[in-house]
């Protein structure tokens, strides 16, 4: 069975690391040489008592099987809403609908906190990820992100 949960903002440093571990599984496709520095960092940052970031894991079996990093967001037309930076779930178990349970756990999470929203990014060409998102009531934004870093 799995189960899913928040990550408390005081979790171990090991824990963080099993974080940064299945996170490694995206990350070392995209090709980068420092990901697990970048991703300790992050989760740092996430976890930061001060933070409006949000981790969520999923477990099964003792083992982390998937994880969503979030942020929450003030926007002037909606009000809070969560930006849903990544949500990821480990090669050797996907098609079991652990991303779904995920999405559906965040989403209890915030309508509970009075969050209006949830907005993301997918990969235009990600079929099976769109049909997830558009089977639980998700539509499509027609807009173009940009971007510009320090």
């Amino acid at each position: 069975m799995v189960k899913i949960y928040e990550v408390s903002k005081d979790a171990s440093k090991e824990f963080r690391q099993r974080i940064a571990n299945l996170f490694m599984g995206q990350m070392g496709t995209l090709g980068y040489e420092n990901a697990n520095e970048l991703l300790m960092t992050a989760i740092e940052l996430a976890l930061d008592e001060h933070s409006q970031a949000h981790i969520f894991v999923a477990e099964k079996d003792g083992d982390l099987v998937g994880a969503a990093f979030l942020n929450v967001m003030i926007s002037i037309d909606i009000g809070r809403y969560i930006w849903l930076n990544d949500l990821y779930v480990h090669k050797e178990h996907r098609n079991q609908g652990i991303a779904k349970k995920m999405l559906l756990y965040i989403i209890h999470w915030a309508e509970q906190r009075g969050i209006k929203g949830i907005e993301l990014e997918t990969g235009v060409n990600n079929e099976a990820t769109k049909a997830l998102y558009n089977s639980l009531g998700f539509y499509d934004v027609v807009s173009k992100r940009y971007g510009f870093r320090f």
